[in-house]
């Protein structure tokens, strides 16, 4: 059956479909793209910020690594210039020992025959019933020729010789009576002392 409504008000409208119009109408009443762009926006700023704190941090630590390569630069070209300085004074002082080297050694080549020598004379002089003749260094050895009263003033003369410490041996070349001495007995004698090593722990000559 038709029913037509003469007084021309509409029906009002239940409960429940108002409360569903004013919830359609609640849902749409803003845009919903507004919140999307704003969220992106937020996470933009976050992210760019993020990204420059961290290059910031890089860059930072860049620098700080550049100061410590330069310190460390200067530091090297520092300890280089002082070695060079080091070594050249060293340099300078071998060199110096050197010469004090050569000069000290000319000195002992030159004296020290003479008082090798020396020592052999004396020795001689101070050996009783002993003269002596002559003298010769041959190098490795010293030859020694002289006169004596006796064999044991020779002999004696001998033990003298390797007292002194400057000879390994000492050895008597030859001795013969002196056939032109007519008053007393005299023996002529030679002797070969052979030096001691250079490195010996006597005296050296």
């Amino acid at each position: 059956m038709i029913r037509i409504n003469l007084l021309g008000k509409s029906k009002p409208k239940s409960k429940r479909s108002a409360m569903a119009t004013t919830a359609i109408e609640f849902e749409s009443g803003g845009s919903p793209n507004s919140s999307n762009v704003l969220a992106a926006i937020i996470v933009l700023a976050v992210t760019a910020g993020g990204i420059w704190w961290y290059q910031s941090q890089l860059a930072q630590q860049a620098a700080d690594i550049k100061k410590q390569m330069d310190a460390a630069q200067r530091e090297s070209q520092q300890l280089a210039q002082t070695k060079a300085r080091f070594e050249q004074r060293q340099a300078v002082r071998d060199e110096y020992e050197q010469r004090v080297k050569i000069i000290d050694s000319l000195r002992a080549s030159q004296s020290g025959p003479v008082d090798l020598l020396t020592m052999v004379s004396s020795t001689v002089n101070n050996t009783d019933e002993v003269w002596l003749i002559s003298m010769s260094d041959a190098g490795n050895s010293v030859n020694v020729d002289g006169t004596a009263l006796s064999s044991n003033a020779v002999a004696n003369l001998m033990t003298n010789l390797m007292k002194t410490g400057y000879f390994k041996t000492v050895e008597i070349k030859e001795a013969y009576q002196d056939e032109g001495e007519k008053k007393i007995q005299a023996f002529n004698f030679s002797l070969t002392c052979e030096k001691q090593p250079a490195n010996a722990g006597g005296k050296k000559s």
